[in-house]
């Protein structure tokens, strides 16, 4: 075993908050079990998820898409599972490769299991990700309820690449605490679960939010989510004309969002690296057993 374990970094957009795993070899095969024990906020290093940065050319998820994007973010939910996008977790991904050098400041292109995206990151400000268009699927009546309350709520499915329920409110406190997964109906029409999202409108153009990620339990922001609760909203208030910039706060801070011309949504917001170290070897052997470095 040797006796430096593999390198990670803390970062997080609008307090979503992740551990990002540099694999430039593309030989660290992360167990769930491992990224369970690195989002565990008392016993790890604490996150909502985990990001490997691995090259495109060196996975076969992305290998097709390493002429469009060098570099593949292969995102893992807080409880170990897959997830297709993530539009802040994109946004730390994206800082992390200039900041190394992997990427000149600028516009580039990464590859997520949601198709390639294309970002705008000068290593200063805030990151720009075209996100992709929103689509809102037409699956009939979906319902939601939370636990502790016997109210039940109709809502707007939403695919952002990844898949969202919108919930329009009076008050986001009507959501409760959160603690369990809403329960949404019907449950067929989600098989692998749905982020879900409860939203109030504050003025013109600006929505405040909640979110209930899969695989993780209710967190600080949600960038696909904000863009979720931007199409139903702007949906049900009529649409919204391309080159119109919305508001969305979530609890973690504000998110800035714009339909282009093409249909495609921009979502602008921070990105902040906060700690680079390396893990225990022997942390890493007794909780994963396919760790890679350092196993």
């Amino acid at each position: 075993m040797s006796d430096v374990g593999p390198r990670f970094l803390k970062g997080h957009g609008t307090g979503n908050d992740f551990v990002l795993m540099p694999d430039p070899t593309g030989s660290l095969d992360l167990d769930p079990a491992l990224v369970v024990a690195l989002c565990d906020r008392r016993s790890g290093v604490g996150a909502d998820g985990v990001l490997r940065v691995v090259p495109s050319a060196l996975t076969a998820e992305a290998a097709a898409s390493a002429d469009r994007a060098t570099w593949f973010m292969d995102y893992r939910n807080a409880d170990g599972s897959l997830a297709e996008m993530c539009g802040n977790g994109l946004r730390v991904f994206a800082r992390f490769l200039v900041r190394e050098g992997l990427e000149a400041p600028g516009r580039f292109a990464v590859a997520t299991r949601a198709g390639v995206r294309a970002v705008l990151d000068d290593g200063r400000g805030d990151v720009v990700v075209d996100m992709g268009p929103a689509v809102l699927p037409g699956l009939g009546t979906v319902s939601v309820s939370v636990d502790g309350s016997s109210t039940t709520w109709a809502a707007t499915a939403v695919d952002m690449g990844n898949p969202h329920v919108v919930v329009v409110l009076d008050d986001l406190d009507d959501a409760g605490p959160l603690c369990a997964a809403p329960h949404v109906a019907p449950a067929a029409a989600f098989p692998d679960g749905v982020n879900v999202e409860f939203a109030v409108r504050v003025g013109p153009r600006h929505v405040a939010m909640r979110v209930h990620e899969r695989g993780v339990g209710e967190t600080q922001s949600c960038g696909t989510g904000a863009c979720a609760v931007f199409a139903a909203v702007s949906e049900a208030d009529g649409g919204a004309p391309a080159g119109d910039e919305w508001v969305v706060d979530v609890p973690g801070g504000r998110l800035l969002l714009r339909r282009r011309d093409d249909g495609g949504i921009d979502l602008r917001g921070p990105a902040e690296l906060v700690a680079d170290g390396t893990l225990d070897p022997v942390w890493v052997a007794a909780h994963g057993r396919r760790a890679g470095a350092g196993s």
